[in-house]
């Protein structure tokens, strides 16, 4: 199973997936978003996508943030973050003051880039099919920069805040999907039928450099597992932290029956087969980020409606539930992350992405 990882300055939450990938990385959901649905898209690399499913909704709702642990996250000069109730306000920090845009992707020309030369290479276009392509290269720039510019500018600290932020970032996901896929599927519709295969072939050739991993059996296992987090459920502590009454703990019910209901909507739409073209896999992100936003809004109008009914005592009590599980799944060891970005992301990109992930 992922966890909660300590990063280097004795910080809870990183919430790391079971195959390396970070679902949270400080305030930020999905830092690599754009990496993952391209890296499946284009080549076919499921893994970290699929990945992405219950259990980081239910690390939204239990994030081990205190009110003062972000404050290396924070830009110089001040981004507030949005504290819980019952906590002072206070100056943000002096920080580095592109650590977020760092996690949502500052050098995005550098993520997108489409490897032009090598598809021209293996297809060999004609001027109608450059001019596609070209295209397409543009569209998938537009697209990260787009995604990038919908990075939060706060820091949520509260469970709904969280599952907030979670929304308006894969919605910002499904808009990114939506003006590549247009332009793919126009540039593969002009190929004939042994350019498709040439084209089809550069993502069966990057797979099989990864440490001869299964694309298609990390794919239904990484989905399958990711959906396992319902038993995670601190109940019993949060009925002993909380001391609910009648009326909150009936809507504390209601928002359990909701993430259960997210999780098995999220399991049943794990896609168990491989798709074989880069449109049929872009086809494939956006049905599954459109199931992921459909589970967050499920379980967020729940959380929405349980916290709401909570006093300010009991809402702090709430924020420090994470804090103390994650003290009992920290000390995991980690996982080492692998992606296929050599293929269209610039080696400077890269090191600075690999130091910041070292950190």
């Amino acid at each position: 199973m992922g966890g909660w990882r300590h990063d280097h300055g004795g910080r809870d939450g990183w919430w790391r997936h079971r195959n390396g990938g970070y679902g949270w990385v400080g305030p930020l959901f999905w830092p690599f978003a754009y990496y993952d649905m391209y890296d499946y898209a284009m080549w076919g690399y499921g893994g970290p996508f699929w990945d992405y499913g219950y259990d980081d909704i239910y690390a939204g709702i239990f994030s081990p943030y205190g009110y003062d642990d972000l404050a290396g996250y924070l830009p110089q000069g001040g981004i507030a973050p949005q504290a819980p109730a019952q906590q002072p306000a206070s100056t943000s920090p002096a920080g580095p003051n592109d650590q977020l845009a760092q996690m949502c992707g500052e050098d995005s020309r550098d993520i997108a880039g489409l490897p032009i030369d090598q598809i021209q290479q293996a297809i060999q276009p004609n001027d109608t099919q450059r001019a596609a392509l070209d295209d397409l290269a543009n569209a998938s720039v537009k697209a990260a920069q787009d995604l990038r510019a919908a990075c939060p500018t706060q820091i949520s600290l509260t469970a709904p805040a969280r599952l907030a932020s979670m929304q308006m970032r894969i919605e910002a996901m499904i808009a990114a999907v939506a003006i590549v896929q247009p332009p793919l599927q126009k540039f593969y519709d002009l190929l004939n039928d042994e350019q498709k295969a040439r084209l089809n072939a550069l993502g069966q050739d990057a797979r099989q450099g990864e440490a001869g991993r299964s694309a298609t059996s990390s794919l239904a296992q990484s989905c399958g597992a990711a959906q396992t987090g319902v038993i995670s459920w601190p109940a019993a502590e949060i009925e002993a932290k909380i001391r609910p009454t009648d009326a909150q703990r009936s809507s504390l019910a209601a928002l359990q029956d909701a993430s259960a209901k997210a999780a098995e909507l999220l399991k049943n739409s794990c896609q168990a087969e491989e798709a074989i073209t880069p449109p049929a896999r872009l086809e494939a992100v956006g049905k599954r980020l459109n199931i992921l936003l459909q589970a967050v809004k499920t379980v967020r109008a729940a959380l929405d409606d349980f916290y709401g009914k909570l006093s300010d005592e009991q809402k702090a009590q709430f924020e420090a539930i994470g804090l103390r599980h994650a003290a009992t799944t920290a000390g995991q060891p980690a996982v080492t992350r692998t992606h296929i970005h050599r293929h269209h992301a610039s080696i400077g990109g890269l090191i600075r992405r690999f130091i910041w992930l070292a950190r």
